[in-house]
C-alpha cells in the first residue's frame, strides 16, 4: 500500500492545482449514498481519492465503459477457513474487489494462543489489501473442550492499541455473557466502548437484550429474516453470511432494502477455496442478491459502505474525496464482474501479491496411539445421534435406539449412523470422545480433519475402524490436514501444516487438493457437498443443537458435557 499522502497535496490536487498520481477517465462512478452516476474523472493521491466528476491532470488509465464501485468489505471471515496463509487470501480474493477483511484468528488463536495474535497482526500488516484483526475474544470457545491455549483479558488489552486491531472478535460465548461469568465480564470491560462483534444463534428475547446491552453491535448467526429483525430492534447490525456451509444470504434477501440497508453488511465467516473458485466471494453474494430483485445501489452499499459504518471505518466505503483509493472496476453491476481492482490507491496485478507469510505451529499435531478399539462405544439402547443438515452449522438433537455388539454400539450404514470421534491432539491429555452423526451418508472407510472449530482438534467420521485409526495416524504425519481413507489405504489427503489449519502452497494447489478430497469422500458414499467443513462444525459447542468435542457429547442448548455417547 502507498503512504498517506500530504494533506497539502491531496487538496491541491482535488483542487486541480496539482496534477494527481493516477487519473481514472472514461468510466462512470456509483454513488452508493444517492443513488447516481457520475461522470468525470477520478484523480487519486497516495492513497486516497483527491477528487471525481472533474477534469483532472495527471497519468490517465483508460476505463471507458466501465462503472466504478467502492471496494467490498468481508466483515467477518476466518482467514484460516481458506486454508491458505493471509498474503496467498488476499491474493485468491483482491482480484475479485474484496478490498478490506476484517479477520477473526481464533481458529489459530486456539491451537497457539497469544503467539498466534501476534503472528496474524503483522501478517495483516504486510497484505496488499487492508486486513483488519478482531482480537479474539473466546480462546478456548467454551468449557467444554480441550483447546491448544487460553487467552484471556490482560492478553487482548496488550494488543488491543496495535494499529491493525479493530476490537473484540464474535462473543461466542453468549450464556458465559448472560450469566455475568467472570473472565468474560473482564474482557467485556476491557474493550468498553470499543467494537465487539456478536454471535448468539437463535437467541431471542431476554437473552438476547442482555446480550446486546453488553454493547456487542454486529452479529452474523442469523438464519432466517425474522431473527435478523428482531436483532436489528436491540441495536445489532446484521452481517449477512453465505460461507461454504452457513449460507445464510437467500433466506435474508428479503431484508435488503433501501430502508434496512444501512444496518447490513456482507462476511463470509468460513470460505473455502474451491467454493471462492467455482462461485465467488462476495462477488458472488452481490451477483446473487441483484439477481434476486435487490436494486444494485443496495447491493453494493451494503458490500461497502454499510460495513465501513458497522466497524466504525470511517476512511472508506464510498468513492468520494478523502477516502481511501479502494475502487472496483466492473464491466456490469448486474454481474459483478471485477476488471481492475485498487486497494488503497495500488492496482491488485500479479505484482502486488509478491509476499509470502513466514510459517507458524509446525509440529502442533500430537494425537494418542490410535488402534482399533479407540473408536469402540459402551452401552446400548437410547443413544444421542448429531443430525447434520446440509448448508448449516446447526445441527440436530436426535436419539435412535442401537443395540450393542460385542460390547460396542457399532456404526449402522443402513440407518446412516456413523461413528464420529475427536481426539485431543495437542498434547495436553490425550481425550478421546465416541459419537454417532446423522446426513453424511458415508457407507464405507472413513475421513478425518484436524480442522475441527474452535479446539481444532482431530476429528474423524466413519464406518470402518482400521480406517479411522489410519486416518487418524496419517494427519499426525502429515502435520495436519484433511484425509480419506477406505480399505486401508489413503485415498485422498491434503497437508495443513501451519498450525494444523493451513497451507504453506498456493492456493491453486490447496483447490486442486480439494478436488480430490470430494471426489474421494463421494466415493464413500459421503452425500455433503462441504463434508469437511460440516465435519468441522460438528464440534463447536457454541452452536445449537447436539455437539461433540473431546470431553464427549454437549447438549448446547444445556450448555453442558452429556458425556461419551451420551
Amino acid at each position: 500500500m502507498t503512504d498517506h499522502p500530504d494533506l497539502a497535496r491531496l487538496i491541491a490536487a482535488g483542487n486541480g492545482d496539482i496534477p494527481a498520481d493516477l487519473v481514472l477517465r472514461g468510466a462512470e462512478v456509483l454513488d452508493v449514498v444517492t443513488g447516481d452516476r457520475i461522470t468525470g474523472d477520478l484523480a487519486i493521491v497516495g492513497d486516497r481519492i483527491a477528487g471525481i466528476g472533474q477534469d483532472y491532470d495527471g497519468p490517465v488509465r483508460d476505463l471507458s465503459g466501465f462503472t466504478l464501485v467502492p471496494g467490498f468489505i468481508d466483515t467477518h471471515l476466518h482467514i484460516e477457513s481458506s486454508l491458505v496463509t493471509p498474503a496467498e487470501f488476499a491474493r485468491l480474493v483482491g482480484p475479485r474487489g474484496i478490498t478490506t477483511a476484517i479477520w477473526d484468528p481464533h481458529e489459530i488463536a486456539n491451537v497457539l494462543g497469544v503467539a498466534a495474535l501476534d503472528w496474524a497482526l503483522t501478517a495483516a500488516a504486510a497484505a496488499p489489501i487492508d486486513i483488519r484483526v478482531m482480537l479474539s475474544s473466546c480462546v478456548p470457545s467454551s468449557h467444554m473442550e480441550t483447546s491448544g491455549a487460553e487467552i484471556g483479558a490482560e492478553d487482548l488489552a496488550r494488543l488491543m492499541d496495535h494499529p491493525q486491531a479493530l476490537g473484540l472478535a464474535e462473543f461466542m460465548n453468549y450464556p458465559g455473557v448472560i450469566h455475568r461469568d467472570a473472565g468474560v465480564m473482564a474482557k467485556l470491560q476491557a474493550f468498553a466502548g470499543r467494537h465487539i462483534d456478536g454471535h448468539a444463534p437463535l437467541l431471542s428475547g431476554r437473552g438476547l437484550n442482555a446480550y446486546a446491552s453488553a454493547g456487542i453491535r454486529t452479529e452474523h448467526e442469523a438464519t432466517t429474516a425474522e431473527e435478523a429483525r428482531e436483532k436489528l430492534s436491540r441495536g445489532l447490525r446484521i452481517l449477512i453470511r453465505e460461507g461454504s456451509v452457513s449460507k445464510d444470504l437467500e433466506a435474508l434477501i428479503p431484508l435488503m432494502t433501501e430502508r434496512l440497508s444501512p444496518y447490513l453488511a456482507l462476511c463470509t465467516d468460513d470460505r473455502n477455496p474451491l467454493d471462492i473458485g467455482e462461485e465467488g466471494h462476495l462477488d458472488h453474494m452481490i451477483r446473487t442478491a441483484i439477481a434476486a430483485g435487490v436494486d444494485p445501489v443496495v447491493a453494493y452499499r451494503i458490500a461497502s459502505l454499510s460495513g465501513a459504518e458497522a466497524f466504525g471505518l470511517k476512511d472508506r466505503g464510498q468513492i468520494a474525496p478523502g477516502k481511501r483509493a479502494d475502487i472496483v472496476a466492473l464491466g456490469s453491476l448486474e454481474a459483478c464482474d471485477a476488471q481492475a481492482v485498487w486497494a488503497g490507491g495500488v492496482e491488485l496485478t500479479a505484482e502486488a501479491f509478491t509476499g509470502r507469510d513466514a510459517g507458524i505451529g509446525r509440529g502442533s499435531v500430537t494425537i494418542p496411539q490410535v488402534k482399533e478399539a479407540t473408536f469402540r462405544l459402551a452401552g446400548q439402547g437410547a443413544t444421542p445421534v448429531i443430525g447434520v443438515r446440509e448448508g448449516l452449522i446447526l445441527t440436530d438433537h436426535l436419539s435412535e435406539d442401537v443395540a450393542a455388539t460385542d460390547g460396542d454400539r457399532r456404526p449402522d450404514p443402513a440407518r446412516d449412523l456413523a461413528r464420529v470421534t475427536v481426539i485431543e491432539r495437542h498434547g495436553r491429555n490425550g481425550n478421546v470422545a465416541n459419537g454417532f452423526v446423522r446426513g453424511f451418508g458415508i457407507r464405507r472407510g472413513a475421513i478425518a480433519s484436524t480442522v475441527c472449530h474452535d479446539h481444532h482438534n482431530l476429528i474423524a467420521v466413519g464406518v470402518d475402524y482400521d480406517d479411522m485409526a489410519l486416518a487418524a495416524r496419517r494427519l499426525a504425519e502429515i502435520e495436519g490436514g484433511f484425509c480419506v481413507v477406505e480399505g486401508g489405504e489413503v485415498r485422498a489427503e491434503l497437508a495443513l501444516p501451519v498450525a494444523g489449519l493451513m497451507s504453506s502452497e498456493g492456493f491453486e494447489k490447496v483447490r486442486g487438493g480439494l478436488e480430490s478430497l470430494r471426489a474421494a469422500a463421494k466415493a464413500l458414499g459421503v452425500a455433503l457437498n462441504e463434508p469437511f467443513l460440516q465435519l468441522a462444525f460438528i464440534a463447536l459447542p457454541v452452536i445449537p443443537h447436539l455437539k461433540i468435542t473431546d470431553r464427549g457429547m454437549v447438549d448446547v442448548d444445556r450448555f453442558e458435557i452429556m458425556g461419551e455417547g451420551g
